[in-house]
């Protein structure tokens, strides 16, 4: 990453926050213990921390995928962005959260078949939305289909992709540091 540009802003923190990205650092730390970087840096634009927090959220709590489907959506979306900093927090809320079966995330962050049929079919739509800024083939979606998903479940895949563009763009560009608490799951860009 050492190609792009960094932003030279300072994390902010709850006492120096607007007002708006004050109380969704406030509710974070409540919720988690501490603030992550990533909110912390986002939280310089209130606008951009709110937009994360809701299409984050609505992928979460109104789409049918359970959390195992979500966590490899954004673990795939993270990894063909190559976010490090969102692949080590989702690795830790799939080990300890979601309870993604390790040989799951690590398939999808060495870029290996999934070896769940239905979560690879999960995997591989993800990536071609991705690389194909959404302009898939009708294989994918056969592909897709044929596995048990819906045509709504592409649309929620999107979902998912709103909340990744500005979580892993803006990570880019701040280079995040990766927390303590999701260090044991760093991953590196290849």
């Amino acid at each position: 990453m050492s190609k792009t540009a960094k932003l030279t802003l300072s994390a902010k923190t709850i006492e120096t926050a607007a007002p708006m990205a004050k109380t969704i650092l406030e509710e974070t730390k409540n919720t988690l213990g501490f603030v992550p970087n990533m909110y912390a840096n986002f939280a310089n634009s209130p606008a951009l921390l709110q937009a994360y927090i809701n299409s984050y959220n609505l992928f979460r709590h109104n789409t049918d995928f359970n959390g195992v489907e979500q966590e490899v959506v954004f673990l795939t979306i993270s990894r063909e962005n190559g976010c490090e900093y969102c692949m080590a927090a989702h690795s830790f809320v799939g080990d300890n959260l979601t309870n993604v079966p390790k040989d799951v995330t690590k398939a999808v962050r060495d870029n290996q078949t999934v070896p769940d049929a239905k979560l690879e079919a999960l995997s591989q739509l993800t990536k071609a939305i991705v690389n194909k800024s959404g302009n898939i083939e009708p294989s994918d979606v056969e592909d897709f289909l044929a596995a048990g998903y819906t045509e709504k479940h592409i649309l929620d895949v999107i979902v998912a992709l709103s909340a990744k563009v500005i979580s892993n763009y803006a990570n880019h560009i701040f280079h995040t540091p990766v927390d303590e608490v999701f260090a044991g799951r760093a991953w590196t860009a290849k």
